[in-house]
């Protein structure tokens, strides 16, 4: 480990677009003391001899080809080839403020290990932002501003993947990368969470975040739904599942029917309540919905939300404190 130097971990594949960028904004960091580890996961056009063209003329990037697949593989031979003290991680089409490494370094060295240090993200598009996209653009900017990340991470992820920094030894101590589980970028947040890193509040703009059709996150299986479902689930049954407790599903939609049958499988039983007329009374895998004013009479409950509508959810926070219920231990939302 040397001292002070900071480990870019950057897997690329097909991004000879937008590459040559990415890698000249860590070029122009204020923060001078660091290393590109850069894995080539397969690439099929120009995007290696870009980054070669790149490292020929600047020790500080080693590029490597992976050898194994996907991104976790590369990620992890990336951090196996690290030697720095601070590790953190960038997207091979996204674009580094000038000041981000120094920020971030500054971070942890005020803050201590066991700190998650992080920034504002700012999406950009040459085909424009959408709404969804601009709503969480602002809900995970609003998190990080005050280092609440973890009291809606069963929402979304709630750290940037590529805008984040730890100490090695915290990356190393949360397991980071194994085993192979996707999105590998909410795994890794809800390993911060389980080993109690706490976010470290910023209020400055470090990352500029790319999207584009064929972006990696929009296009790949890993990235899809139910991926999200199993693993919010996964980690709320090791991390803040409450076996004393009453378990109880609120919503019958696609996320509630995905999270009521995974818990059939496991045995894990629940009480599943929804404000649909027409599902209230039928049995859903063995399951009978009832009436969500049930709530109320089921004792010591612990509750999944699986409502999506912002609207709803206000009201539901509302009737949830009518009732004495916490966020968290007694309700989580997952959308």
């Amino acid at each position: 480990m040397q001292k002070n130097l900071v480990s870019i971990l950057t897997p690329f594949k097909n991004t000879q677009s937008f590459i040559g960028e990415c890698i000249q904004s860590i070029l122009n960091q204020t923060y001078p003391h660091w290393e590109l580890l850069i894995i080539d996961d397969h690439s099929t056009d120009n995007s290696y001899d870009v980054v070669n063209a790149f490292a020929e003329n600047e020790p500080r990037i080693k590029l490597l080809k992976n050898t194994g697949s996907g991104i976790i593989d590369a990620l992890k031979l990336a951090f196996k080839t690290s030697t720095g003290e601070f590790i953190t991680r960038m997207d091979s089409d996204d674009i580094m403020t000038d000041n981000k490494l120094e920020v971030l370094v500054n971070q942890l060295k005020t803050h201590g290990k066991q700190h998650v240090a992080t920034g504002l993200v700012k999406y950009f598009s040459d085909a424009g932002i959408s709404d969804g996209y601009q709503q969480y653009e602002t809900w995970i900017n609003n998190l990080t501003k005050t280092g609440s990340n973890y009291n809606e991470i069963y929402k979304e992820c709630v750290i940037a993947s590529p805008c984040w920094m730890l100490h090695r030894e915290d990356l190393i101590a949360c397991d980071a990368f194994n085993p192979n589980v996707y999105p590998e970028d909410y795994d890794l947040t809800f390993r911060f969470y389980k080993n109690q890193y706490k976010c470290i509040p910023n209020n400055q703009l470090l990352h500029y975040w790319r999207d584009y059709s064929y972006r990696t996150s929009r296009t790949h299986e890993h990235y899809a739904l139910n991926h999200f479902i199993d693993l919010k689930l996964m980690h709320f049954l090791e991390i803040d599942y409450n076996p004393d407790k009453n378990l109880v599903i609120w919503g019958a939609g696609h996320k509630g029917k995905l999270i009521a049958k995974t818990l059939v499988e496991k045995d894990i039983p629940f009480t599943w309540i929804c404000d649909n007329p027409n599902k209230i009374g039928k049995a859903i895998y063995g399951v009978t919905l009832q009436p969500f004013m049930n709530l109320a009479s089921v004792e010591n409950s612990q509750s999944i939300v699986t409502v999506a509508n912002k609207i709803a959810q206000k009201e539901i926070h509302k009737y949830m404190a009518t009732i004495k219920k916490q966020p968290v231990i007694d309700y989580i939302f997952f959308c």
